[in-house]
C-alpha cells in the first residue's frame, strides 16, 4: 500500500478515529466525544458497517459470508449482490454519524459521493475453505492503492469533520475496503498526530477472553509479538495501527468504544497504544 500524502501545513494536530462496526460500540457517546475534540482540533471520521451489514443481510435474506486468508486474516465475502448492499449499509451508517455530529452543533459532511480512498479490485483470492485453499474470484473487496485527500483537505479547511465510508473508488467501481487500514492510509497520507481506532473491546490483549491481560503500550520492537496475541479482527486492527505508524502517524491507540468519552480516553492512554 502507498497512500498518496497531500499535506497541507496550515492544518496542524489532526486526529482521525475508526468507529467500529461491530456491536456495542456506543455511537452517541463517541459522536458527543468526537464534537468536543473537534472544537479544538482538526478531526476525521472513518467508520465500520458490520452490525449494519449483517441486520440488513438479515433483512433481504442474504447470507453473511466471511474469507479467512491462508494467514488468518478474515474478510467479509462480497459478491455483487452483496456488494451493493455493503454500499447501502455504509450509506445509512454514514448519515447517521453525520446527524448526530450535527445535533451536537457540529459541521459534519459525509464523503459519500467523492470517494477519498482508491483501490484496486482482488482478482483472485485465496482463502480457506472446508479446510483447503481455494481461489475465489467473484470478489469485490479491495487493497487500498492510493489517497485523493483534496475532498477532505477541503473539508477541513472549512473547519468540517470530515466522515468517510470503508469504500474505494476503482475500476470495478466502489469496493468493500478495511476500514481499520483505510483509517490508516488516511491518518497517513494527511500527516495526522493521532489515530484512535474504536472497537468493542479494552484494547489488544494476550489472551483475548481475558480484559486483565489488556498490553497497555506497544513500540516498533514490539509489533511482531504483538500481531501474534492479535485474534480475528484484532490482527487487521494491529496491521493498521503499524501501517498508520510507518506513514509518519505519531501514535496509534485502539481503545474501547463501549464507555463514555471512548476517544478521550484512548488519547489519554487508556487501550493498547502503538508508537514508534
Amino acid at each position: 500500500m502507498n497512500p498518496t500524502t497531500q499535506t497541507n501545513t496550515a492544518i496542524e494536530n489532526i486526529l482521525v478515529v475508526k468507529l467500529g462496526g461491530g456491536a456495542g460500540l456506543d455511537i452517541e457517546a463517541a459522536c458527543a466525544d468526537l464534537a468536543q475534540l473537534a472544537q479544538t482540533r482538526p478531526v476525521v471520521v472513518v467508520h465500520g458497517v458490520s452490525e449494519a451489514m449483517a441486520q440488513l443481510c438479515e433483512e433481504r435474506g442474504v447470507p453473511v459470508e466471511t474469507l479467512t486468508s491462508p494467514s488468518g486474516h478474515s474478510s467479509r465475502y462480497t459478491p455483487p449482490a452483496t456488494r451493493d448492499l455493503f454500499v447501502e449499509a455504509a450509506q445509512g451508517v454514514n448519515d447517521t454519524i453525520v446527524h448526530e455530529l450535527r445535533s451536537h452543533g457540529i459541521y459534519a459532511i459525509g464523503l459519500t459521493q467523492e470517494i477519498a480512498i482508491q483501490g484496486e479490485r482482488k482478482a483472485a483470492i485465496r482463502a480457506v475453505v472446508s479446510g483447503r485453499i481455494r481461489v475465489v474470484r467473484d470478489d469485490y473487496s479491495g487493497s487500498i492503492t492510493g489517497v485523493n485527500a483534496g475532498p477532505i483537505w477541503e473539508a477541513l479547511s472549512a473547519g468540517r469533520v470530515a466522515v468517510l465510508p470503508p469504500l474505494a473508488a476503482s475500476e470495478d467501481g466502489l469496493l468493500n475496503i478495511d476500514g481499520d487500514r483505510a483509517a490508516a492510509a488516511l491518518a497517513g497520507a494527511l500527516g495526522a498526530t493521532d489515530l484512535v481506532i474504536l472497537s468493542n473491546v479494552a484494547g489488544l490483549m494476550r489472551d483475548h477472553t481475558n480484559t486483565d491481560t489488556l498490553i497497555q503500550q506497544v513500540t516498533g520492537s514490539d509489533m511482531d509479538r504483538a500481531m501474534n496475541y492479535a485474534q480475528g479482527r484484532m490482527k487487521r486492527k494491529v496491521l493498521g495501527a503499524q501501517e498508520a505508524l510507518e506513514n509518519g502517524v505519531r501514535r496509534v491507540t485502539i481503545g474501547d468504544g463501549r464507555t463514555q468519552s471512548p476517544i478521550a480516553n484512548a488519547l489519554n492512554g487508556a487501550g493498547t497504544v502503538f508508537t514508534r
